[in-house]
């Protein structure tokens, strides 16, 4: 018989850490989740603590953390967050044997498998393909990609940092941006764009080029809570014309990023776009320009529309799939 235990499941990323409990050997069962502020503590191991803490809990047989960042052994520096996470060390501390790193569209991977209907908001229905490829992309604080083959009886998944190849811009406005955004990196990849500081980004583009000026509402709404969610608020609303602008760009940028993508791997059992922007703006999402564009690749637009394009609701998808890392390794 199986000793006590439990599994520790995180899904740390730029802006929030997800933290989850479970029973170990007891499937859908979390004594305990909580949601944290990543920017307000100064590593994992504060936020672990204080989770136990909480939960009243010591005794873990395993634990895994999905990261916002590529991971290549035990210790990971994260992208957007300035942590280094090292795995033995918090094996250690905590007392815990089995401490797994793994990407955070890794997770997302592993969480996509087990998502329902009522999870989905489905863009466009294809035709999908029993086994076929999965293509899981992301915008939140950074921009995350992972692909799912099917193999020996089951998916794997396999992550990537594709969010930060090269932007290729697709008109004469994409062009004008990248122009703005290379005085201001060195680097302009889709992640400078397709994300949440990317939409500050397209609306300080667009704000400084003289194409729309912010009211003083907007200006007001972006001091007080975070000016992308700030942005599309006011662009849902209809009658703010930078706001619009700013999203309409954003989606078409989004949409062709994706279409790449879809080129590339050709996942004809789905294409899930998760990540914490998507969810939220999923009325957006749902207006044409995101499809338009990532089917806009000419001779292979019908092809394109072969592919099954969803929208992933639930927000939570990574510490699902975090917890079965945990749960199927320990």
């Amino acid at each position: 018989m199986m000793s006590k235990g439990y599994f520790l499941s995180g899904d740390i990323g730029g802006t929030k850490t997800l933290m989850q409990l479970n029973p170990a050997y007891i499937e859908h069962a979390p004594v305990l989740r909580k949601s944290y502020e990543s920017a307000a503590y100064s590593g994992l191991a504060e936020i672990v603590e204080e989770f136990l803490t909480e939960a009243g809990i010591r005794k873990l047989t395993a634990a895994c953390f999905a990261l916002a960042g590529p991971v290549n052994g035990r210790v990971v520096k994260l992208t957007n967050l300035p942590w280094v996470v090292d795995a033995d060390a918090l094996s250690s501390h905590f007392a815990v044997s089995r401490v797994e790193l793994i990407n955070d569209f890794e997770a997302v991977g592993y969480g996509v498998n087990r998502l329902q209907t009522n999870d989905l908001l489905t863009l466009q229905t294809g035709i999908e393909q029993v086994e076929g490829t999965r293509l899981v992309v992301g915008a939140g604080t950074g921009l995350g990609v992972a692909w799912l083959s099917w193999q020996d009886g089951q998916y794997k998944v396999s992550p990537s940092e594709a969010g930060h190849m090269d932007f290729a811009p697709a008109d004469e406005m994409q062009n004008l941006l990248l122009r703005y955004l290379q005085t201001r990196y060195e680097h302009v990849s889709y992640e400078r764009i397709v994300s949440g500081s990317g939409i500050r980004a397209i609306f300080d583009f667009i704000s400084d080029s003289g194409l729309a000026s912010p009211s003083a509402e907007l200006n007001k709404a972006m001091e007080k809570i975070d000016a992308a969610a700030a942005i599309s608020q006011f662009a849902l609303q209809g009658n703010c014309e930078i706001a619009r602008m700013t999203m309409d760009l954003f989606l078409a940028v989004y949409g062709a990023f994706v279409g790449n993508l879809a080129l590339a791997f050709l996942p004809r059992g789905g294409v899930y776009i998760a990540g914490g922007i998507a969810a939220k703006i999923n009325s957006q999402m749902g207006n044409g320009l995101f499809m338009n564009s990532l089917l806009h690749k000419g001779r292979f637009k019908e092809l394109q529309a072969t592919l099954p394009v969803h929208v992933v609701l639930n927000q939570d998808v990574g510490l699902v799939g975090a917890s079965l890392y945990a749960q199927q390794y320990a």
